[in-house]
Formats: structure tokens, C-alpha cells, sequence
């Protein structure tokens, strides 16, 4: 940032907001007019071949203006971005969206396709990982002799089940889920493997308590802990932008986007870092650097849980794409906890 001073970081700022508007390479005499500077379209020209110099630009042919680098994307967006407000328009239909979603709608495929559509972009939504979820309920149920059916019920409403093996009879049974009762409920998974774990290492527990925290720590170590259901919206948004039009550039998307392991890593970077992020080009692995991520969490209860991006070319309108997907994250976990409270008031 110290390298380049006011007047070169105004004319930057420009050649970036100009190509994001256009998509064209951007001349001097299309800056002139628009930089509200004082400086003839020779010396913008100057500037201009400073920062090309500097590698914020390139120039695709001798006669043509220049394109932004990545190098550029990415000193915008920490330093000269002016992010827009959020308009009323897309507030209210933020609001209404969730509003209207019911107990049976899927919340990560609506609020998907609400983002593609606020954005003109891909929408990416992850799920809470199963390791963070409460637990709200266990049961068992026996299905024949020496056999139960452990039914775990999550605090997003999601239900799991999974066989296992006891001799158990009914009436410790009973006890059993007592105990456990007072044990599980409101913790997530990932806490129970541990307390189970611990608890079973100990020796300060009679046989029962050995019996209850074995089958305990069996049903939960059994569930899915490990899998992050992914929602993908809006594909055609992002193969039908200029860029992708070719056969080589929809291929680069296509691929892109079957990348998912990268974008879940990407997602949780996000959430480990507590706040909405950009990852511009060659930092995010994906399209052989021509795509750009914009995401930020969600919580529950209080908790960083999953959370809301969107995948788009480098030449994306950061400003106004970024407090677009700050306040949908915003508005799912406003929704879970309105969610949880509808829950606990039944």
C-alpha cells in the first residue's frame, strides 16, 4: 500500500470499479473522465503504466487499455473497497424469505437460491457440521432380542439412526436412558464423544454406568461426524457471465465447482476466522485463478455453526456483493435462533 500514493491509488480505484462495471480494458481517456482529477489523459497514462509496472494491471494487446491483476483484486478489497449499504429492496426480501420458511422447507437450498438471486452469482450454503449440532433427544427403541435402535435428534431438527448391539434388558434399559437423559441433552456430538470417552477410561464407575456410557459413547462415535452436507445454487449464473463463455471458460467453472472438498475448506476458514472474508484468484485453488469467494458464518446457539458465500469471477462487484452475504448469514442465524425458541416454547 506504501508503494503507490494518493493519486496512483485514485486512478487504481477507478480502473477496477470501471473494469468490474464493464468487464472491458480500461483506457486513459475513459479514466480522465471519470477520476474527477485534474491530469490529462498523458499523464494518467503514466500513472497508468506505473501500476502496470508495478503488476496491479496489464495490458492484453499494445492498442488496448489495461485489465486489473489479482495483485489489484486483492489490494482493493483490503484497502480502497467502499462497501455499499444493503438497499431496502434486498433487505425486505431478506426478511420476507425467511419469514415465510417453513418448518419443512429446506433452510440450506432456500437460502441458496435467495443468495444466487440477490447476487447473480453462484450461491454456496454449509450445513452445520454434525460434530457441532446439540443433541435434543436420544432414544432407543428395541427392534428384536439383543438389538436396539438409537434415535438421535439434533438441534437443527435433523434425525439420525443407528442399530446397535446389548443384552440389555428392558428394565435397565429404562435406566439406561434415564442416565443418559441427564447427560446428553443440549451437548453436541463432538463434547459427548469426549465425555464418553472419559468416562468410560475411569475407573470410579460401577458396571451399570460402564454398561450406560459404553452404549452412549458407541451411538454417538456411530454418527456421521465427519460429513458437511454442501448446497450449490445458481450454476448457470456463473457459466452464463462473459468470461466463462468459451468452451475453456465453462470448463474452468464446471470443474471448479466439483472442487468441493476445496470450497468447504474454504467455507471453514470463514468460520474459523469469525467474519465475512474474500479470497481472490490464486488463493482460493479454484478455476486456475480467474474465481473470487466472498463468504461469512452463520451461528447457532450462540456458536459459529456453518456458513453462506458466493463463488464468482474475479471481476465480481465486491462493495455490494460483500453486505449482501453478510446479512444473509445474518438473517440464518436470526432465523435459528427464532427457530429454537418456536422449539422450546412448544
Amino acid at each position: 500500500m506504501s508503494e503507490l500514493n494518493h493519486r496512483a491509488r485514485q486512478i487504481l480505484y477507478a480502473a477496477v470499479t470501471e473494469f468490474v462495471a464493464t468487464g472491458e480494458p480500461v483506457g486513459s481517456r475513459t479514466l480522465a473522465k471519470k477520476c474527477s482529477l485534474e491530469l490529462s489523459p498523458a499523464s494518467i497514462r503514466n500513472i497508468l503504466s506505473d501500476l502496470e509496472e508495478a503488476g496491479y494491471l496489464v495490458q492484453p494487446h499494445t492498442s488496448a487499455g489495461r485489465v486489473p491483476t489479482e495483485r489489484a483484486f486483492r489490494l482493493f478489497v483490503d484497502a480502497l473497497m467502499q462497501v455499499k449499504e444493503v438497499s431496502p429492496e434486498d433487505h425486505e426480501r431478506i426478511r420476507v424469505r425467511f419469514e415465510r420458511m417453513g418448518p419443512h422447507d429446506n433452510m440450506l437450498r432456500e437460502t441458496g437460491r435467495l443468495l444466487s438471486d440477490l447476487t447473480g452469482t453462484v450461491a454456496v450454503v454449509i450445513a452445520p457440521k454434525m460434530d457441532a449440532l446439540r443433541l435434543r433427544q436420544l432414544s432407543f427403541l428395541r427392534t428384536k432380542p439383543g438389538e436396539l435402535l438409537a434415535v438421535l435428534i439434533m438441534s437443527d431438527g435433523s434425525v439420525q439412526n443407528r442399530f446397535v448391539k446389548t443384552e440389555l434388558t428392558d428394565r435397565e434399559l429404562v435406566r439406561v436412558q434415564n442416565l443418559l437423559d441427564d447427560v446428553t441433552e443440549g451437548r453436541s456430538l463432538g463434547e459427548l464423544r469426549g465425555f464418553f470417552d472419559r468416562r468410560i477410561a475411569s475407573t470410579e464407575y460401577d458396571l451399570f454406568h460402564q454398561q450406560a456410557y459404553s452404549l452412549g459413547g458407541e451411538v454417538v462415535h456411530g454418527a456421521a461426524g465427519n460429513e458437511t452436507d454442501v448446497v450449490i445454487e445458481g450454476q448457470t449464473k456463473l457459466v452464463q457471465r462473459p468470461e466463462f463463455a468459451d468452451a475453456t471458460g465453462f470448463q474452468r467453472v464446471v470443474s471448479a465447482l466439483d472442487e468441493r472438498e476445496t470450497i468447504v475448506r474454504l467455507l471453514d476458514a470463514t468460520i474459523a476466522s469469525g467474519g465475512t472474508s474474500i479470497v481472490v484468484g490464486h488463493e482460493a485453488g479454484m478455476g486456475e485463478g480467474h474465481l473470487a469467494i466472498i463468504a461469512a458464518p452463520y451461528n447457532e446457539e450462540g456458536r459459529p455453526a456453518g456458513s453462506v458465500g458466493v463463488i464468482g469471477p474475479t471481476r465480481m462487484d465486491y462493495a455490494a456483493v460483500l453486505p449482501l452475504v453478510t446479512a444473509t448469514a445474518t438473517a440464518v442465524t436470526e432465523f435459528l435462533d427464532r427457530k429454537r425458541k418456536d422449539e422450546g416454547a412448544e
